[in-house]
């Protein structure tokens, strides 16, 4: 079983960057890919980033690809999306989420364990 909270979300302006944390609990973290999601008001959730279980493989919406950066530290069984020069259109609320599989993916049906969310609101 894993458990995740994530932190770090707020406001911003444009142009500005935030760090969300996704803290897990659970031995298997390290074995577990994982995944962030956004989303914004009146529309589906979508994917955003995913890493494999030892971070040497990261996949990227094209919407973020060259400003967001997903990441991973498992001796602090926690991961991470860097969010530099964020758009308007990137408000929404983040979830992190983990698979029981060493390797990413992009689908949300893959995905086993989610965190509650944080909201990120960037202003023009």
């Amino acid at each position: 079983q894993v458990q995740l909270v994530e932190s770090g979300g707020g406001l911003v302006q444009a142009g500005g960057s935030l760090r969300l944390s996704c803290a897990a609990s659970g031995r298997t973290f390290s074995n577990s890919a994982m995944g962030w999601f956004r989303q914004a008001p009146g529309k589906e959730r979508e994917f955003v980033a995913a890493i494999d279980w030892s971070g040497s493989s990261t996949y990227y919406a094209d919407s973020v690809k060259g400003r967001f950066t997903i990441s991973r530290d498992n001796a602090k069984i926690t991961g991470y999306l860097q969010m530099n020069s964020l758009k308007p259109e990137d408000t929404a609320v983040y979830y992190c989420a983990a698979r029981k599989s060493l390797y990413a993916s992009r689908w949300q049906r893959d995905f086993d364990y989610w965190g509650q969310g944080t909201q990120v609101t960037v202003s023009s």
